[in-house]
């Protein structure tokens, strides 16, 4: 019980921070530091006001002033409803995070001698990786006296590129690392 509310306030203190890190880039109302600011009004018009005169005109419209390019000079300024620019940005944020592609590393282990049968069960399993975008590690691991077959551990790898040359191209060539050689494959970009 006690992992389910740890996990909880987890969750509470991350959704925290992703709400204070939109806010923090975005400098609102008597938080504006510039003394002139080039202010867009609701109706679309723009002017160059004093930050006074900006907030006093934002209050008479009931909304707030945004500032909304703090690098220009003078720095933007949005009279607009922060409550709503907030909610628009949060929803573009998670708009992008869905379109990130997510790439895992599969691995798929042989051994120096690995039998035809078992080679064609791993490729398989290794092309379904490839397809579903992720990278493929392909390694061959040497136990014992092993080592003395890394003729039979290369071109084992180098058959396995060309078996899955149709779907992958090389991200890391076969290489040694201690008692394992070891490929990546990456699949070719979809257009």
């Amino acid at each position: 019980m006690q992992h389910v509310a740890y996990f909880a306030f987890i969750l509470i203190i991350s959704n925290a921070r992703r709400q204070r890190a939109i806010a923090d880039k975005v400098r609102v109302n008597e938080e504006i530091r510039a003394s002139e600011v080039r202010v867009v009004f609701p109706d679309g018009e723009h002017d160059i006001l004093d930050v006074e005169e900006a907030l006093d005109q934002a209050r008479r419209e009931q909304l707030d002033l945004v500032e909304i390019a703090p690098k220009a000079n003078p720095p933007v300024c949005k009279i607009i409803d922060y409550g709503k620019y907030r909610y628009e940005q949060q929803k573009k944020e998670k708009e992008a995070r869905k379109k990130q592609q997510q790439m895992e590393l599969k691995e798929v282990r042989f051994r120096p001698r690995t039998d035809d049968h078992d080679y064609e069960f791993k490729t398989r399993h290794a092309r379904g990786f490839l397809e579903d975008g992720n990278k493929v590690r392909a390694y061959v691991q040497f136990r014992g006296r092993d080592i003395i077959y890394k003729d039979q551990g290369m071109d084992l790898l180098k058959r396995f590129i060309e078996d899955l040359q149709d779907l992958a191209k090389i991200d890391q060539p076969p290489q040694m690392e201690g008692r394992r050689m070891t490929t990546i494959l990456a699949p070719h970009k979809k257009k």
